[in-house]
């Protein structure tokens, strides 16, 4: 199969293109060389690629950021989404589009709405959310009013080693192996009292490309473990595997303006429709995580 990725060069868009090519797929990947909101520029690059399959990965992700600059996110995961459809659009033969989503587009949830499914009323808090939810609406418009075939995925908070100290599991981990080095007996954190349900990269790439396979046009997906963890946990767990006796104190630059308290999701209709579950313990990937850091 040929695919594209989009965002190929990030951390997800590394594994996934390892993934594809191990499965035998030609893959190309773009990423920044190429202005994702540039129309014209984006159509050249999708012709000559001719892909089967398009993973639109490329996107602003952090949301921390999208408080600071809210327009240069919508221009991205919005008009970007919507350019690189358009450019899907003009191949002869349409391949399916996978347009990864988040799991941010619920908000802040109560209790009594976990699990989160696909039908759980969607109420974006932060503007990086509210980019990912337009995005949607552009790709699911796309399916219902040029039966253009897209799948729609909501991955819930995905680690592994490689990725950017900017998210929450590797920036600790980063600060550990540090103040390890250092002699150091403190460690500067975020908010530790947030619940998140994660599920480690290589088994979300794989998720991926099932739902290239199996998947069903016009249908979003969750893509989760099931299981929400404390931030004060996996810091507890990497602490222990790094053997750093480290006192964590909250600093408040590092606390988000809007912290959406506890994630936790049902990935039924992606085991349903591909048989996938997560296979890499929690445990593996911080260990992993943590690895990857002390070999810097």
């Amino acid at each position: 199969m040929r695919a594209l990725i989009t965002g190929g060069k990030g951390f997800v868009g590394h594994w996934l293109a390892a993934h594809l090519k191990d499965c035998g797929d030609d893959v190309v990947a773009i990423d920044i060389e190429t202005d994702i909101s540039d129309g014209p520029a984006l159509r050249k690059v999708v012709a000559k690629a001719s892909p089967e399959a398009i993973y639109h990965l490329a996107a602003m992700t952090h949301v921390g950021e999208s408080w600071e600059n809210p327009s240069q996110v919508l221009r991205v995961n919005v008009l970007g989404t919507a350019e690189l459809l358009a450019a899907a659009r003009a191949l002869k033969t349409p391949p399916v589009v996978l347009v990864v989503s988040s799991a941010e587009v619920y908000g802040v949830v109560s209790p009594a709405q976990l699990p989160l499914r696909e039908d759980t009323p969607t109420a974006p808090a932060t503007p990086y959310a509210a980019s990912k939810l337009a995005a949607e609406a552009v790709a699911l418009q796309a399916w219902r009013g040029y039966h253009q075939p897209v799948i729609v995925v909501r991955p819930f908070n995905h680690i592994g080693p490689g990725q950017s100290p900017n998210f929450a599991v590797p920036a600790l981990a980063k600060r550990i192996v540090e103040a390890r080095k250092a002699g150091t007996r403190s460690l500067r954190v975020g908010t530790l009292t947030t619940r998140r349900d994660f599920t480690d990269v290589r088994d979300v790439v794989v998720a991926y490309r099932s739902l290239i396979v199996k998947g069903v046009a016009g249908t979003t997906y969750n893509v989760c473990s099931g299981r929400d963890v404390a931030i004060s946990d996996v810091a507890d767990q990497l602490l222990a595997l790094a053997h750093a006796e480290l006192e964590l104190v909250i600093d408040p630059e590092l606390v988000r303006p809007v912290d959406v308290p506890v994630l936790r999701g049902d990935a039924g209709l992606l085991h349903a429709a591909t048989g996938w579950s997560p296979s890499i313990p929690l445990a593996t990937t911080l260990a992993d995580v943590l690895a990857s850091w002390e070999s810097d």
